[in-house]
């Protein structure tokens, strides 16, 4: 799962994604010493990890005000097209603009380029949904959003892969992407390739992994599953990044 809070110094709350269903009223304990209001919602893509948090507590609101969401999501027609085989999560794209409509916050479509400002933070929207590229179709359209103060910087991928990566990398924003975080995509496997973190140039990671992920282990020890977060971790190795928060080791602050 994937959920991220953002408090600026004046007291705004930010959040990117919020995880799984089951991840909600954890979401809502830690948003309520905040204020239990978020002034911007960010989604990066509707897949349940990433959505269902958010559509959870849409569908019983109760106590948190939320003044905006932030996504740019495919339609059901494209979904049903490009994600044919199960999971194909077409239901965590129906529930979530079902407890939108009914909520009545303003779903916001971003625009590439735009610039959002709160609080003395800017909000770059750096890329958004990817039509024209079906292959790892949902994964591939997600939102990338660059968020700085004046000290500091962080880029968040959703779970963008390769083929999103290399269109960003032959963008106008290639050299927007550069920032002191990254969240790693897709997890930490199997999404933009070295380049595009090459391009970031982090001094820090985040990476939302679970701990059976973060060491590649299918059940039989370190390394022995089919993913590549270990391939990714020497990759931030070779760029000579130090620090990075994993959610598989709990909650992570950043001062």
């Amino acid at each position: 799962m994937m959920s991220y809070v953002m408090s600026t110094r004046g007291g705004k709350v930010m959040v990117v994604d919020g995880g799984n269903r089951e991840d909600a009223p954890q979401l809502r304990k830690f948003l309520k010493p905040l204020g239990n209001r978020v002034h911007a919602w960010f989604l990066s893509h509707p897949h349940p990890d990433h959505v269902d948090a958010l559509t959870a507590i849409l569908q019983e609101q109760g106590g948190i005000d939320i003044d905006a969401i932030y996504a740019s999501l495919p339609d059901e027609e494209w979904v049903t097209k490009h994600e044919p085989k199960p999971p194909t999560h077409l239901e965590s794209v129906r529930a979530f603009g079902r407890a939108v409509k009914k909520s009545d916050i303003k779903l916001m479509e971003p625009l590439v380029g735009q610039e959002i400002r709160i609080d003395g933070n800017l909000i770059e929207i750096l890329g958004i949904k990817n039509p024209e590229i079906t292959s790892n179709a949902i994964n591939n359209s997600s939102l990338v959003l660059k968020v700085s103060d004046s000290n500091k910087s962080v880029l968040f991928t959703g779970d963008l892969g390769v083929q999103g990566g290399e269109k960003l990398l032959e963008s106008p924003f290639r050299d927007r992407l550069r920032a002191d975080y990254v969240q790693m995509s897709h997890h930490g496997q199997r999404g933009v390739d070295l380049d595009f973190y090459r391009a970031v140039s982090p001094t820090a990671c985040l990476w939302p992994t679970p701990r059976w992920l973060w060491e590649n282990d299918s059940g039989d020890g370190s390394d022995s599953g089919p993913w590549e977060t270990l391939t990714v971790r020497k990759w931030m190795q070779e760029l000579g990044v130090q620090t990075h928060y994993v959610s598989a080791f709990g909650l992570q602050r950043i001062e």
